[in-house]
């Protein structure tokens, strides 16, 4: 096909400059080779493509036929060239994050902010679902990048840490106060007490937190009997707000509510382990420019 491409070039320059002097001139070629060329592509066609006189050369009907099919088909090559010749001058691309709902609103969209600015000819397009949705997405290609939470489940992805989080209790204190009336707390309890009667707000059994959280309670052998699951961390803070139980959340997406004592942070005699939040992905990969744009991007950020 490549050779084939190659005639047709030297046939569309000969009919464009209807000669062959001068298209040899164009293609710095000599005028030999061209007739050369244009007998071949004439062969492989089995049919006559020019008339030759002295004052250069004109196309047959089959010739003029053929001209105005590799003409638009050189055009549209050109074009495609130059629309690649912008991209590459604007900066054109895609990036697609997978990342959950919770991280999506604290954590990604500060990144993208700046990110979109130094770059607003890139789309971004975001999928939003549960780390192991966003690991599967990632080794099947079906994005470029993902925010998760670290695990040890992240295969052979790289992980890429940008912040560290603590996971934390919190509740009204109207809460509480309403839980010591029921009698059956001690005059001070601890937290493991209050988490072994209260209603406890989780987030549900398919997400990494929960699964983080779950081990915590196991090893501090907390127990809780009434178990409230939620499918979002947003959730689970506003049904803390209304004094429906206790939630486990992330300390840094209550920090309005510790401040204006609307939530309070319970103390626990062992802290639950930080744990680090970082991008993800499949490092064989040959990244996109927009992917390789954006880990520039965090690159100049984390210095």
């Amino acid at each position: 096909m490549e050779n084939h491409l190659n005639l047709y070039h030297i046939f569309y320059t000969v009919a464009r400059c209807k000669n062959i002097s001068g298209a040899a001139k164009e293609l710095y070629i000599s005028q030999p080779a061209i007739s050369k060329a244009i007998a071949k592509l004439e062969q492989n066609l089995e049919t006559k493509l020019f008339v030759r006189s002295s004052r250069g050369v004109k196309l047959t009907d089959e010739g003029e036929l053929l001209y105005r099919q590799v003409e638009n088909a050189f055009a549209s090559i050109h074009q495609g060239e130059e629309q690649i010749r912008r991209m590459n001058e604007l900066g054109v691309g895609r990036l697609s994050i997978g990342v959950s709902t919770i991280l999506c609103k604290y954590i990604l969209l500060p990144y993208l902010q700046g990110f979109i600015k130094e770059n607003p000819h890139i789309q971004i397009s975001i999928l939003c679902q549960s780390t192991f949705h966003i690991l599967d997405a990632l080794d099947q290609e079906l994005i470029d990048i993902g925010l998760i939470g670290e695990t040890s489940k992240a295969g052979k992805v790289h992980f890429r840490p940008v912040h560290t989080i603590e996971d934390i209790f919190v509740t009204t204190p109207s809460y509480l106060s309403n839980l010591k009336m029921r009698g059956t707390l001690p005059q001070k309890p601890t937290t493991q007490q209050y988490l072994s009667t209260a209603t406890v707000m989780l987030l549900d059994k398919g997400n990494v937190t929960r699964q983080y959280i779950d081990k915590y309670l196991s090893d501090q052998n907390i127990t809780t009997d009434q178990l409230i699951e939620a499918t979002t961390m947003d959730l689970l803070i506003e049904f803390a707000k209304i004094d429906l139980g206790i939630a486990c959340v992330i300390e840094d997406f209550v920090k309005k509510e510790l401040e204006d004592g609307s939530l309070i942070k319970l103390p626990l005699l062992t802290p639950i382990p930080k744990r680090s939040i970082g991008f993800a992905y499949v490092p064989n990969k040959t990244p996109t420019g927009a992917l390789l744009k954006f880990l520039n991007y965090l690159d100049r950020l984390s210095k």
